[in-house]
């Protein structure tokens, strides 16, 4: 469709930002391109969007005159929606989207859509595989994942299906955005330092369903009380997941077989020896986009043999290599406690872990207390090294050696660990100040191990 919003504001020029200028002028909107940080290059950023666009880019100060001419903002997911200037965008009740709106706003297709504190990417992923199977080139995995939703939204047609991964980021301002299925996989404390409150957490990541009617399904993890109580009052069709219960209608681990349930017939989907990922969260990550995909109606012998093939994603508890009988594993994705709760409870060896970065204002004591006798050395990178170090001594744990940079902390591990143990990077923390992105410091992860 064309937009009836001629005159908008993309706020940021990232990533996120570039395709919603792009897209936007393919619709036919007149668009300046916003950024706070008048230090940035214009030129850089022109060259950027394409020489085609004629987008004006402006930098700085966002006067009220310029204000005054617009139709629609639309703001990238790292703008925090509570600055001053976002503040005075809603007071002219100018219209703020995310680009997750934009892009459902002109494209075509059903929409698969996913959020949660952890399991987003490989639950999208293998969504995205089972779909692909099933529909052939016509689908498209987009969103946190790393392909802006806004760089396909052109291409699609009718029958195409978009499987998206949402973060809370994306969800507080979308408007009209209504998946055909939509699944939150669990909700534990993270980006505290952006919502402020778990309950305006919650509440971001509730929102991927506000659009849905009973004609459409929400996913849901049975064994998360917030979420078991969000479904009871879901206007949607809600469909449980479990790891610790039998369930009459939903997908379930039972022992070591993943059962889809419904009309009181048990199907059994595969058993977890034959998957390719491991651990109960891999397994709810499996039974979540199971119970997405039989959702949208797609036959289970499809869904079978699509889990089993599925190999995981980069930077997750990925096996990196094996160097004199100590393996090591990259899961830089585990960005904060919860996620790399689930890396230690993966692991079968003794580990020494490689944790710290950027501070998030978590809270690292479960974290400590997963350990549980697999870590025998914690080694801390980063801002938050020493209030993890003095949450871990609190816990009673005190095997702590302190790193200058992940090279140092590779070089540690890489000396002390002996056959039949485990080195995992599993930070914890997000990646920034020391990398660009989580991506960048597993690659670096990844090349300091082989190296060795």
């Amino acid at each position: 469709m064309r937009l009836e919003k001629k005159n908008v504001l993309v706020f940021g020029s990232g990533i996120s930002g570039i395709g919603a200028c792009r897209l936007l002028e393919e619709n036919g909107a007149d668009v300046i391109l916003y950024d706070g940080n008048e230090a940035l290059d214009q030129k850089q950023i022109k060259e950027r969007i394409g020489s085609q666009s004629k987008a004006e880019i402006l930098l700085g100060e966002l006067e009220d005159a310029v204000m005054e001419q617009l139709d629609l903002c639309v703001i990238s997911p790292g703008v925090p929606t509570d600055l001053p200037v976002v503040n005075r965008i809603r007071e002219k009740n100018i219209p703020i989207w995310s680009e997750i709106e934009l892009a459902y706003q002109t494209g075509k297709g059903d929409v698969l859509a996913i959020t949660g504190t952890n399991g987003k990417t490989t639950t999208t992923a293998l969504l995205g595989e089972i779909m692909k199977a099933w529909k052939g080139d016509n689908v498209y995995v987009v969103g946190n994942i790393g392909i802006p939703y806004t760089s396909i939204a052109s291409d699609t047609k009718d029958d195409s299906v978009v499987v998206a991964e949402i973060s809370s980021f994306q969800l507080e301002t979308i408007d009209a955005f209504r998946p055909k299925v939509s699944a939150i996989l669990n909700i534990t404390p993270d980006h505290l330092d952006r919502h402020h409150t778990m309950e305006a957490y919650i509440e971001a990541k509730e929102t991927i369903a506000k659009n849905q009617q009973a004609s459409e399904t929400c996913v849901l993890n049975y064994e998360d009380e917030v979420l078991r109580e969000f479904g009871e009052t879901s206007k949607a069709s809600i469909l449980y997941f479990s790891s610790g219960h039998a369930l009459d209608t939903g997908v379930y681990l039972d022992g070591n077989v993943i059962v889809y349930a419904k009309d009181g017939e048990k199907i059994e989907v595969c058993k977890t020896e034959e998957l390719q990922i491991l651990g109960v969260h891999n397994y709810e990550n499996v039974m979540a986009a199971v119970a997405m995909a039989v959702s949208y109606g797609t036959p289970i012998e499809v869904i079978r043999e699509a889990v089993k093939r599925f190999g995981g994603v980069e930077h997750r508890i990925e096996y990196v290599c094996e160097k004199q009988g100590v393996v090591y594993y990259n899961d830089s994705k585990g960005t904060n406690p919860d996620a790399a709760i689930k890396a230690i409870c993966a692991m079968n060896r003794p580990t020494y872990l490689i944790g710290g970065g950027y501070d998030k204002n978590a809270s690292y004591e479960e974290w400590i207390q997963s350990f549980d006798g697999k870590v025998k050395k914690l080694i801390l990178i980063g801002q938050t090294r020493e209030k993890i170090a003095e949450t871990a001594k609190k816990c009673g744990f005190t095997d702590i050696i302190f790193a200058d940079d992940l090279e140092k902390a590779v070089s540690i591990c890489a000396e002390l660990a002996t056959k039949g143990e485990a080195v995992l990077l599993s930070p914890a923390c997000a990646s920034w100040g020391m990398f660009k992105n989580y991506e960048e410091r597993g690659d670096k992860f990844k090349e300091l191990v082989k190296s060795l």
